[in-house]
């Protein structure tokens, strides 16, 4: 019967393990927008690059820019980057997490043996003393020792001389000796072996709950890794661009001191022949030193670029000194700029399917909350061998066993389940609003770095516009100034306004890169190279 009602619970307890206390997930609606805002009258023609609404293709930027130094220096960094190395490991962490929660669907089995050796206290042995006990015990005594009868009187006691009075002092000595000295064992050995089972049944899915969480956290771990993939790419590409703005600008810098210095002797030559003042050499002086002082700013800047891009690789920070100081480049921009739907982002940047992620896991910690409420069943049980000798400890009669079911409820705990419940819903309000937040800003990134990317390459042509007005009045100011038909000052301004607009555009040539790489960043580029 027993066996039965065994039987009986553990069928109803497995069909009740089919069902999961708690709300599912679902994938929250955010408002996306159909187009970017930029893209609303069709493609942005821009010179050199023209932006369209194809499907993205970012997985590997970097190659649009066709600078082999760069592809060497991404390549080296995914392979390397410490982050990277951190962000894998957290995914380690993560499965392993899951797999001590999935534990918990299994039953424990433990194996134990023991040997034990108890001594029993004396005083706690039954003795029996004195009146009628000590009697009894004379009387069997005097028959076991041959007394045929015994009788009642002084003179009938035996002497000592007697056979039966012989015999009937030996029978009370011995009965007196027993009761004074009683011999009782006081050790016992137990050997025992065995196994012991315990088996909670997930009957209300609150462990389930838990693998459903875990497993959310460890998408939100992989998605952090892509999530430091691309900010780790975008970071050596910036690094890279400005790394090579900065070697231009200290190029056109030094152009430009070699210039002035040519200013400098001609006005200092013209003032020791008197056809000018000494005004003139002075403001000359000044300005080549004023342009001199740059220098320092621009050599800071190149050994700053180069020493994080060697730290990006998990270098030393001088390792790439050697192979980057050569003067080359900035990247030049793609012919066209493929950036997608709005609605292609959602699927694509990491820190949003992280956001998501985290909500899934929330939601799933509301129904392991929740199952607290509910009853716990578990399946209990032994099996294992005990004897008094170690001889006998394997034989077939020392096996015994156990096996039952049992139940716990908690009754009352202070509202501490219920509390629990309110905190997990408060969780996962608030990992709500993180979604609809990440998703907020991600629109926003790829709107600002958009129009960044556009804005700056009108800026740039017309500074290149400035530097050919620059260049013409730089030459005819010399020419004038040469024949005295104008004056110094004229001329000093012309270089002056010259090497501001051709160091303005340099740095807009770089800005037009960094904003496509921005926006390259902010359409989620890059995390799939590792994968594929």
């Amino acid at each position: 019967m027993m066996r039965r009602w065994i039987c009986v619970s553990l069928i109803y307890m497995t069909a009740l393990s089919g069902c999961s206390v708690g709300p599912d997930y679902r994938r929250p609606e955010v408002p996306t927008p159909e187009v970017w805002s930029g893209e609303k009258d069709g493609p942005v023609a821009t010179q050199p690059s023209i932006v369209t609404t194809q499907p993205a293709d970012v997985s590997s930027w970097w190659k649009t820019l066709k600078d082999p130094t760069l592809d060497s220096l991404i390549e080296r960094a995914i392979e390397s980057n410490l982050d990277l190395r951190i962000a894998t490991a957290r995914i380690r962490e993560a499965r392993a997490q899951r797999g001590i929660i999935a534990a918990d669907l299994w039953p424990e089995v433990n194996a134990s043996g023991s040997y034990h050796y108890r001594g029993s206290s004396l005083n706690t042995t039954p003795k029996t003393t004195g009146g009628a006990g000590l009697g009894k015990q004379f009387r069997n005594s005097a028959i076991n020792s041959g007394v045929g009868r015994v009788v009642s009187g002084p003179t009938a006691i035996p002497g000592p001389g007697d056979i039966a009075g012989q015999a009937l002092t030996g029978a009370v000595s011995q009965t007196l000796q027993n009761n004074a000295s009683p011999k009782v064992s006081r050790g016992q050995n137990l050997f025992q072996a065995g196994f012991d089972a315990s088996w909670e049944i997930d009957v209300f899915g609150g462990i389930r709950r838990e693998i459903e969480a875990a497993d959310a956290d460890i998408a939100v771990s992989i998605e952090s890794r892509r999530d430091v993939q691309v900010t780790l790419l975008s970071e050596v590409g910036l690094n890279y661009v400005q790394l090579r703005s900065a070697q231009r600008r200290l190029e056109i810098a030094r152009e430009n001191i070699r210039v002035q210095r040519d200013t400098v002797e001609l006005t200092q030559t013209k003032y020791e022949a008197g056809f000018t003042s000494e005004l003139d050499v002075v403001q000359a002086q000044a300005q080549l030193a004023s342009t001199e002082s740059q220098v320092p700013l621009f050599e800071t800047a190149i050994k700053q670029a180069i020493y994080q891009l060697s730290v990006l690789l998990a270098f030393p920070p001088a390792t790439l000194l050697e192979e980057l100081e050569q003067v080359k480049p900035i990247p030049t921009l793609p012919p066209e700029v493929p950036i997608g739907l709005p609605s292609e982002l959602l699927r694509r940047r990491p820190d949003i399917r992280i956001a998501e992620n985290q909500l899934a896991a929330a939601t799933a910690r509301i129904g392991a909350a929740t199952a607290d409420l509910f009853p716990r069943f578990s399946l209990t049980g032994s099996i294992g061998p005990q004897s008094r000798t170690i001889n006998h400890l394997f034989d077939r009669n020392s096996v015994g066993w156990s096996i039952g079911p049992s139940v716990s409820w908690p009754v009352f705990d202070g509202w501490r389940i219920r509390s629990n419940i309110e905190v997990q819903n408060a969780r996962q309000e608030q990992a709500l609003a993180i979604y609809e937040q990440t998703v907020l800003v991600a629109f926003q990134d790829v709107e600002s770095s958009l129009t960044a990317y556009i804005n700056e390459q009108s800026r740039h042509r017309s500074l290149a516009r400035a530097v050919e007005a620059s260049e013409r009045s730089t030459n005819l100011s010399n020419e004038l100034y040469q024949r005295g038909m104008t004056a110094f000052l004229n001329v000093l301004e012309s270089q002056r306004a010259l090497y501001t607009t051709q160091d303005q555009l340099i740095q807009s040539e770089a800005s037009v890169v960094t904003n496509l790489i921005s926006l390259y960043k902010a359409l989620g580029g890059g995390w799939e190279v590792m994968e594929e």
